[in-house]
């Protein structure tokens, strides 16, 4: 997977393999700006990806939207002002090419998800990793993209 594209390295899973942890989670629109992603303004995160092809992500809401419960979500009962809290799946993971990371999920906070794959565009910058994807909201896609910094230590 060393090999050249365009005169551009592929990474090798040795370089995603660590843990990460979330700078920003976003989402995007058609125009290309940014919005409070699902886990709000200011959301944690970790992301471990091992060398033998394993990787687990979770992320929660932080402040006072976080209040409830697992499995529960912050907010009214309006469906406009409910929120996530807390977001998080394991499984497989696969460099596709130089640009896409691929997780196939095993487990997950959300039912649907196992089973699938959810592919990532990738984007790597020394100790910072930025991954896009598409989730269907409301049967429509909404861009989403996630920024993570290496933790060292």
């Amino acid at each position: 997977m060393n090999h050249r594209d365009a005169g551009r390295p592929v990474p090798a899973a040795a370089e995603l393999a660590g843990t990460w942890r979330l700078v920003s989670y976003v989402d995007v629109d058609e125009a290309g700006g940014t919005g409070e992603g699902p886990l709000g303004p200011a959301p944690e995160g970790l992301l471990i990806y091992d060398e033998q092809g394993y990787m687990a992500v979770s992320m929660m809401r932080t402040g006072p939207s976080a209040a409830a419960g697992p499995g529960q979500r912050a907010g009214g009962a309006a469906p406009a002002r409910q929120h996530e809290t807390f977001m998080g799946y394991a499984g497989r993971w696969r460099l596709a090419d130089e640009r896409t990371v691929v997780h196939h999920v095993e487990v997950s906070a959300h039912g649907h998800q196992v089973g699938r794959e959810l592919v990532r565009e990738l984007e790597q910058d020394g100790d910072r990793i930025v991954l896009h994807g598409t989730a269907m909201i409301g049967g429509r896609p909404q861009r989403r993209r996630l920024c993570w910094e290496r933790v060292r230590g």
